[in-house]
């Protein structure tokens, strides 16, 4: 994850309980705008659109691993805190560089190993 663009891995319970690919959401990000605040707020804004796009894509967790790069992830475990069907979810994040598929999938299974 980083602040444009998201990877959600998780299990399966299709697949015998694999990681598997469930999701990529992107953040454009704002246009340039002259007015200072208003840019601002429409930054804010596209965050807690992106934020509320990655959590549709997981609806039932219990634990998260945040991973990327940027502080990012630091703001969207926060959001999961305030948003009461995550707010007892057991969060960590690390920061890494950012990884494809194939290495972002082995990296959270051998995480939840």
């Amino acid at each position: 994850m980083d602040a444009h663009h998201a990877t959600i891995v998780g299990k399966d319970d299709n697949e015998g309980g694999d990681f598997v690919l469930l999701g990529q959401v992107k953040n454009a990000g704002a246009d340039n705008n002259s007015n200072e605040n208003t840019a601002n707020n429409h930054e804010n804004s596209l965050t807690q659109k992106f934020f509320k796009s990655i959590a549709l894509l997981m609806p039932n967790i219990e634990e998260i691993h945040v991973t990327g790069t940027g502080q990012v992830q630091e703001q969207f475990i926060k959001f999961l805190a305030q948003t009461p069907q995550y707010k007892n979810v057991l969060a960590t994040e690390s920061t890494s560089n950012r990884m494809g598929y194939e290495a972002l999938t082995d990296y959270i299974t051998k995480y939840f190993k």
